[in-house]
């Protein structure tokens, strides 16, 4: 009687892990390396990089809100189909690997107050950044434009 109740506890004890573990979503990430570069151009759509780029960020306070937008971001459930995307980022980063040097990712800035969307290029996975991203995204890129 004892080992079936010890089972069934830990049985309980596992389920409940994993419902608390499912309810975290997962982050997106960057490499292990410092961001150098930023470059943002319109998309094309997606798939591919768009090479003609709009705009370059290299100082610190442009680059820490890109890397807090990035790692901010939360992986959403199942596939979503998804428009045109608004622009393309380009991330480099400072690495003697010229294979981890760059990270394209595409971008649907989301309007004040509301989510943006992020999807690494070639992936189908979507990542949503916080309200309070988006609005400091619209701040760096609007103005630029």
């Amino acid at each position: 009687m004892n080992k079936v109740i010890l089972v069934m506890c830990i049985f309980v004890g596992m389920m409940i892990m994993a419902a608390c573990q499912s309810g975290r979503s997962e982050k997106m990430v960057l490499l292990d390396e410092k961001i150098s570069k930023v470059e943002i151009s319109e998309s094309d759509g997606l798939g591919g990089m768009n090479e003609e780029f709009l705009w370059s960020y290299q100082d610190k306070d442009a680059l820490s809100v890109f890397e807090e937008a990035i790692t901010s971001a939360r992986k959403q459930p199942g596939k979503v189909d998804l428009t045109k995307p608004d622009f393309d980022l380009m991330v480099q980063y400072e690495s003697d690997d010229e294979h981890l040097a760059t990270r394209g990712l595409h971008l649907w800035l989301g309007d004040e107050g509301d989510i943006s969307t992020f999807v690494y290029i070639g992936d189908d996975t979507v990542y949503h950044t916080p309200p309070e991203v988006t609005k400091k995204l619209r701040g760096m890129i609007l103005s630029e434009g």
